[in-house]
């Protein structure tokens, strides 16, 4: 078992700001959680480099057309050198205009966190992978009931 990151408290609420700024379809607030050489890997594969070209694509994606929502549960965060986190977590999607997550858009969230000093930890990578666990339609059933259970009552 590995321990908790010494910053984990850090590094869960730089997630929550980055989804919560992806929730409120705001490229600024997206990008201020990014360091400035920062990398967004995309569920699809797009990449997006650096904190402004990031606040630019993601102004322009979200004002040409409606994402999903997030919800998340994080899997661990753990230090993997000095002033470096590593966190993993599962999260689902909520298409627009639905009250409920879409299995078959579940994805693995990869975030690197570095220190940039005073305490500000920024993104220096997110990567999106798709979690469809063909082989395993249990484990991505069982996703859905826990992420589910993430929801606000309607």
């Amino acid at each position: 078992m590995t321990s908790a990151h010494p910053h984990d408290a850090q590094v869960r609420s730089l997630y929550a700001a980055y989804l919560d700024g992806w929730n409120r379809r705001s490229g600024a607030a997206v990008a201020a959680c990014f360091a400035d050489d920062g990398d967004i890997i995309g569920y699809d594969g797009t990449h997006h480099h650096g904190r402004l070209a990031i606040a630019a694509d993601l102004r322009q994606i979200f004002g040409s057309h409606q994402t999903a929502a997030y919800v998340a549960v994080i899997r661990s965060v753990r230090a993997v050198a000095p002033g470096t986190a590593l966190l993993i977590a599962h999260a689902g999607m909520i298409p627009p205009g639905a009250s409920d997550v879409e299995d078959s858009f579940h994805t693995v969230h990869t975030l690197v966190a570095v220190d940039e000093g005073a305490g500000r930890w920024r993104i220096q990578l997110l990567q999106a992978t798709p979690a469809a666990w063909h082989q395993h339609p249990e484990a991505r059933a069982a996703l859905t009931e826990e992420l589910r259970g993430l929801l606000a009552p309607q």
